[in-house]
């Protein structure tokens, strides 16, 4: 049984299993993992959209936060040093892809989005968001998908909450536009 302060998902306890691995435990990193493995998943698959990507995104990020587990200083929440790392592993796949493929972003024919071809759904948002531009898409994601706070953002991009504001009204335009594609 536990305690009366005892939270099974609480920011506390996390902040305690990044310190306990920290100082080793290998168990404790494996719960940060398993407590926070799928919301980054998803996150992943929404900036890079492909799922091999996602998963070598999924697999940097938690190489690097325990390469960094000494250097979190508390600034912000784990989850949202886990959202900052899987952000910037997410913009270098996508650099990565670009200078393999110059023109290809998504796999996806170029131009299929905006010319209204079907994908297997009437209303493709995925397809959508992975015309957008990275900055564009990263915004979209961690507010509408994520819901982070802009100050949230804020820290995970690392950029200026009025940026975030700018660029999420921007993004949501460009969307809308794209999605505009889709009505007959």
């Amino acid at each position: 049984m536990h305690g009366p302060h005892v939270e099974s998902d609480g920011p506390a306890n996390d902040l305690e299993l990044l310190a306990d691995a920290a100082a080793g435990d290998a168990e404790a990193f494996g719960q940060l993992v398993e407590r926070h493995g799928q919301r980054l998943y998803a996150l992943a698959v929404s900036l890079v959209s492909s799922i091999p990507d996602a998963q070598d995104v999924l697999q940097e990020t938690f190489l690097g936060a325990f390469r960094g587990l000494s250097g979190f200083k508390g600034h912000a929440s784990v989850r949202t040093w886990l959202t900052r790392i899987l952000v910037t592993q997410a913009a270098k796949c996508l650099r990565d892809r670009q200078r393999r493929k110059k023109h290809e972003t998504t796999g996806l024919p170029h131009g299929a989005v905006a010319a209204g071809k079907d994908f297997g759904h009437p209303l493709d948002v995925q397809a959508a968001l992975a015309r957008l531009s990275s900055e564009h898409r990263e915004v979209l994601v961690l507010r509408e998908f994520e819901q982070l706070s802009y100050q949230e953002m804020s820290d995970v991009l690392g950029v200026p909450q009025g940026t975030i504001e700018s660029r999420l009204h921007r993004a949501r335009e460009a969307l809308k536009q794209l999605l505009g594609a889709y009505r007959a």
